[in-house]
């Protein structure tokens, strides 16, 4: 490669590593492997060495048809196309990463490691203080696919059907079958020979947006694919209409939503005719976001600031919508509402009761001491009163 910076003098083979090496010596546990890529791809090569003391891993390249004049590669190198990231514990892990890949990326690269002390030494064999492990990467000219322009669906009736289309214009080999996918999953029944692939949506709603992959296929290469994507603003499927909590207790508000792209969350608290913005620099409020998913968190409820109506947001390019849910929160004796409630009405009764009690005449309470049978005394004085009757009449 024209941006190499260092090159390597010493083309002599490298002696082979006996598998009865001396205890401590670098060792491979894990290999760069052999891929096929296409041009405007990423590759990455995983090398992992055991030895002590720790190993020391490079990472060397040789052009096709040049596999002994091998040049290192730094990390940075090809325009900022290159990287090389190291990490140690009890194994040493090197990985070799180039992203947006030309024609030119195709070679031999190879990984090097020695703990050798004489590793450095000019004057020593290579082939002695160093071990390596190679792989082959080759890559093709991406195949050349017309696809269809971003559609935007409109939610407005009358809903009209979308066709998505692809059509493989050139390809270094023929190729297999193409399907469809939609959002990293294959759609069903999608799976043609054609070069020309055709997916229909009759009745497109908000869930249908998403990104639309038309992948095809080959016998020794890779598959090959074209993005359309289907936008549609933000349409909230799924929160509570409202939520009833203990002072004390935590609540959670969620909202979810079809369209696409992925909304932007946003949540406010509605006092009146106002909003106050809600983030997680309170310490008692906490907002998670996951794509087309939110919750908002709130820790140890207070009874005078948390009750009231809480609004979630999703915007995207395409628009904007929300909804909202009623936190109500209760006091701490609510839970025993039920409880006085009864010991109210038994209280109340037990004092009807007492004052009724009260009030009754005394001629209806009978006197446990007065006796229940007619008196004699009673009777001789009706006797006597009767007698001065009659004698008065005479």
């Amino acid at each position: 490669m024209h941006n190499q910076a260092h090159h390597s003098r010493d083309h002599r083979p490298f002696a082979p590593i006996s598998s009865a090496a001396i205890q401590g010596r670098a060792g491979f546990v894990k290999s760069p492997l052999s891929e096929t890529k296409l041009t405007g791809d990423t590759f990455e090569l995983y090398c992992e060495v055991v030895g002590n003391p720790i190993p020391e891993i490079q990472w060397w390249y040789a052009e096709v048809n040049r596999a002994e004049s091998f040049k290192q590669l730094w990390d940075g190198a090809r325009k900022r196309r290159v990287s090389i990231n190291m990490a140690s514990g009890t194994n040493v892990v090197s990985v070799l990463g180039i992203t947006r890949l030309t024609l030119e990326d195709s070679g031999t690269y190879e990984c090097r490691a020695s703990n050798d002390p004489r590793r450095n030494d000019l004057r020593q064999n290579p082939a002695i203080t160093w071990i390596r492990a190679q792989a082959t990467i080759s890559v093709l000219q991406k195949p050349k696919i017309n696809a269809s322009d971003q559609i935007i669906l409109s939610m407005d009736p009358p809903i009209k059907p979308i066709i998505l289309q692809c059509n493989l214009v050139a390809a270094h080999t023929p190729h297999k079958e193409s399907f469809w996918m939609k959002n990293g999953q294959e759609i069903p029944n999608t799976r043609t020979d054609q070069r020309t692939t055709v997916y229909r949506i009759p009745k497109p709603r908000a869930d249908d947006s998403g990104e639309y992959l038309c992948v095809y296929t080959f016998d020794k290469a890779p598959n090959a694919n074209a993005t359309t994507e289907v936008k549609a603003k933000p349409d909230i499927t799924g929160h509570k209409r409202s939520e009833n909590k203990n002072e004390g207790e935590n609540a959670m508000l969620y909202c979810k939503s079809v369209g696409y792209p992925h909304p932007t969350w946003t949540w406010r608290k509605v006092d009146g005719t106002s909003y106050k913005g809600i983030d997680n620099s309170s310490g008692r409020f906490f907002i998670t976001k996951r794509d087309n998913y939110t919750e908002l968190n709130i820790l140890n409820l207070d009874i005078n600031t948390d009750p009231g109506t809480y609004e979630c947001n999703a915007t995207n390019a395409i628009g904007n919508t929300s909804e909202t849910t009623i936190l109500r929160v209760r006091s701490h004796l609510a839970p025993l509402w039920p409880f006085l409630g009864v010991l109210a009405e038994i209280i109340i009764l037990v004092v009807i009761i007492v004052v009724y009690e009260k009030r009754k005449r005394p001629d209806d309470i009978i006197d446990d001491d007065e006796p229940v049978g007619p008196m004699k005394t009673n009777s001789t004085n009706n006797h006597k009163d009767k007698n001065i009757r009659q004698r008065n009449t005479k």
